[in-house]
This record gives structure tokens, sequence and C-alpha cells, in this order.
């Protein structure tokens, strides 16, 4: 079954080129790219349920306990965001970000926005957890979180879509608590810009509705996403 586009989850609730480097959504098993992959961690376990591209729509248990970094999807889909690669750059957001306790936002969202310098081959991760991730101190799974079901969905996308992402992101002012894709890379990208940049949106329309497609060339998924600033009172979906 193709899906034809996603509205899973409130965006303020809410990657494998080569051998060495992951920029790219993973299977479950974490040894193979794929389009886009979904996992959701019920409340008082520590492993989830994974859907991925071409799976028929089905369910499957994850392959590895989530603390683990090694072996699951979105660990090595991660794995040069908790380390060190220097051709993986990437975004990071979070209202709860690690080791900050206390924060005072104006959104719930989290997420991660992942590419390569060397290719065409970037990565949209959304989820739920707060601290996760911890950039560039190794893979840690706040256990604490174990006792709450969360969400995470990664989408592969070209480089092309991320000023899109940017775009819906600003009007829900994320805090953007890391940052390291160059400024080459982002030249053609002014929301991205503004993004990093920590701007907010003072002028209207303060909701907006933009669409994003997966790189998938032969059976991409159309995701809509959906954002309001705070003054609306409209909701925010992808």
């Amino acid at each position: 079954m193709m899906l034809k586009f996603f509205k899973v989850l409130p965006l303020f609730l809410f990657v494998n080129f080569t051998y060495s480097q992951t920029s790219k959504c993973q299977n479950k098993a974490g040894d193979a790219p794929l389009d886009w992959a979904i996992l959701y961690k019920a409340p008082g376990q520590d492993t989830g349920k994974i859907i991925l591209a071409g799976a028929a729509a089905s369910w499957d248990n994850g392959a590895t306990a989530l603390m683990n970094a090694e072996r699951h999807s979105f660990g090595k889909t991660l794995e040069h965001v908790v380390g060190n690669n220097d051709r993986i750059k990437f975004l990071a957001y979070n209202n709860a970000p690690p080791r900050v306790p206390k924060v005072k936002t104006k959104s719930n969202s989290k997420g991660v926005i992942v590419l390569s310098t060397a290719a065409d081959a970037a990565a949209w991760i959304v989820h739920t957890v707060p601290g996760f991730p911890a950039a560039k101190t190794g893979y840690t799974w706040p256990v604490a979180e174990n006792a709450r079901g969360h969400l995470l969905i990664c989408l592969t996308i070209s480089e092309s879509q991320i000023n899109a992402i940017a775009a819906s992101l600003l009007l829900v002012q994320p805090l953007v608590h890391y940052n390291d894709i160059p400024e080459t890379e982002t030249a053609a990208m002014p929301y991205f810009n503004k993004l990093k940049e920590g701007r907010t949106p003072t002028l209207p329309p303060f909701t907006s509705k933009r669409s994003i497609r997966t790189e998938n060339a032969g059976g991409p998924v159309t995701v809509h996403i959906y954002s309001k600033s705070e003054t609306s009172k409209y909701g925010t979906h992808i």
C-alpha cells in the first residue's frame, strides 16, 4: 500500500548513502535505507512497534530495545547525530533539550533535520521524546521515558524539501539547540536560515499548509504539514 499522506502527530508534539554514513531513514535492523519509518513505543515498554515503507502497512516488533544504539531503525538513522562524521550535518530542536532543565518555550516541537554534504541525501525525524537525541555525545535513550508512550517518525527527503519544512517550523517557534549545517548547504533556503537564527514570523499569514515529498522516485509519499503560530486558533499536524 502506498501512503498518500500522513496526518499523525501535532507538530508541536512532535539516515546511509555509503557504508559509513547515514543521512536517510533505515529499516527495522538499521542495515538498509528506506523512504520512511514510523515507530510507536507503548507506555511501560522499552521496545516499539514499527511500520516501514514497503511493508504493506503492517506493524512489526522493533528489532531491539530503544536503549540500544545498534540494530534498530532510529538508532542507525541518528548514528551521526549522536556521533561525529564530517559529511553528516544536522539541526536539532526540542522544547526539553538535553541536559538543560526547565526551559520555557512557546513550542512542544521535537525533531532533527539531517543531511549529507557529499550527496543529496537527507531526512526529517519528528518525535515526542524529551532530551533526545543528545548531539555528539553518544547514543543515550532516556530510560525514564520508557514509562511513557512515544512516537518517532522518519522521512527520507531530498535537500530541496528542507526549506518548506523550515517554513512550517518557523510558525511554531521550536527551540533549536544544535545546528552545524554549513551555509554553503542552505544559501538558497531563506526559511531554514531564519529558523536556525531563531527568528519568528511578524507578518501574516500565521497559519500555513505546505506539502513535501519523500525521496523515493518510484513511489514518493506526499506529506502535508499544517502549522500555526501561537496566536492562531488552528491546529498543526503532519
